[in-house]
């Protein structure tokens, strides 16, 4: 992935974890923007592992508009 990419993107955080990302940041003496990309750079392999939503339910090709 290219380190030239600065697009700017809102993530909406629930407020305990934003303070406790924050306090990391700072313990760090890092940026919000970096803690959170190395967590995702750590996470991502587990992330990816979780089912989509149509595998847990079971609804695979089903459009919803058509029910109603």
């Amino acid at each position: 992935m290219a380190g030239t990419d600065k697009r700017k993107q809102s993530l909406y955080f629930p407020e305990e974890m934003l303070k406790e990302i924050q306090e990391e940041a700072n313990r760090q003496d890092r940026s919000l923007s970096w803690v959170v990309q190395q967590a995702w750079k750590i996470a991502r392999d587990r992330i990816k592992a979780f089912p989509a939503v149509n595998d847990v339910t079971g609804d695979e090709g089903v459009d919803r508009r058509e029910e109603a």
